[in-house]
């Protein structure tokens, strides 16, 4: 690997090739604890299941003690990151009950050789409300926007741009969180440049081979301030409304997009929206 800028971390593309290994893990990590959500179970039955499949695959997850000082206390106490409606982020699992019509977000971190990848999903548990829905449909939407304008040769601004844009568009309106971003990722889970989720000025980072980042949006229902609680973890929105939070792993090749999480590769939404597809192969 080469650094382009202080901190910022170049990948050949043997280890891109190992980025989307894990990013395979996180998504059928994902797949597998989505498909389990319904009222009654546990958010710690949950992220058990998550456990599994990234145990399963050879893989470590990267949120397991994440932040831990040097004795091995205060780090993350769980697999996933499970957060519940007014939880904006880093929900600790544990003995919360699902209920109908909630709204989780499921965020998820795996290793393989070294190489991190990181993806979320918002997903009701059973029949949820229209504006539920709604808010995790437009969250998506502005991921997938925000992706589709990432090019080579390009800034990662284009990218905040065109997530803040697309939320602007839409007839409801959201919050946007603005204290908690997109990174940059490779060989650490959390790495330069940031991705803001807004449009910001100033020259950010030149989008370049090599480069892999994290594009995660999180909108609110109602105003995005909001307060960690005295686990130390989680975030919630101050005026208690709903959260939702989509990300992936992404790169740009010289023939187009490669969502790494994804676990077709982005192919079919990024023909959706009018934008080459590029993996390695």
């Amino acid at each position: 690997m080469i650094f382009s800028r202080p901190g910022v971390e170049l990948k050949t593309p043997e280890q891109l090739k190992l980025m989307r290994r894990a990013g395979l893990v996180v998504a059928r990590a994902l797949s597998a604890t989505v498909s389990e959500v319904r009222p009654g179970i546990t958010t710690g039955e949950l992220d058990a299941i998550a456990a599994e499949v990234i145990a399963s695959a050879g893989a470590t997850p990267s949120f397991l003690d994440y932040g831990a000082g040097a004795d091995g206390s205060g780090g993350f106490p769980g697999v996933v990151c499970l957060s519940v409606n007014e939880e904006i982020v880093h929900g600790i699992p544990g003995q919360r009950v699902l209920a109908e019509g909630d709204l989780i977000s499921i965020d998820c971190g795996a290793i393989v050789d070294g190489w991190h990848g990181d993806s979320a999903r918002t997903v009701a548990v059973g029949e949820t409300s229209a504006e539920y829905a709604r808010l995790s449909e437009v969250t998506r939407g502005a991921l997938w926007h925000g992706i589709a304008a990432a090019r080579l040769g390009g800034r990662v601004s284009d990218i905040s741009a065109a997530i803040e844009d697309f939320i602007d568009e839409q007839p409801e309106q959201y919050g946007i969180v603005a204290e908690y971003v997109g990174h940059g990722i490779g060989s650490a889970m959390h790495q330069p440049p940031d991705v803001p989720n807004y449009r910001h000025h100033g020259r950010s980072q030149r989008i370049v081979p090599g480069l892999a980042l994290a594009v995660e949006p999180m909108l609110t229902l109602g105003s995005p301030d909001n307060d960690t609680l005295a686990d130390e973890w989680t975030v919630v929105i101050r005026d208690r409304s709903v959260a939702a939070h989509w990300e992936h792993t992404i790169t740009v090749t010289k023939d187009g997009l490669w969502v790494l999480t994804a676990e077709d590769g982005g192919e079919s939404m990024l023909a959706e929206l009018g934008v080459p597809f590029g993996p390695i192969v």
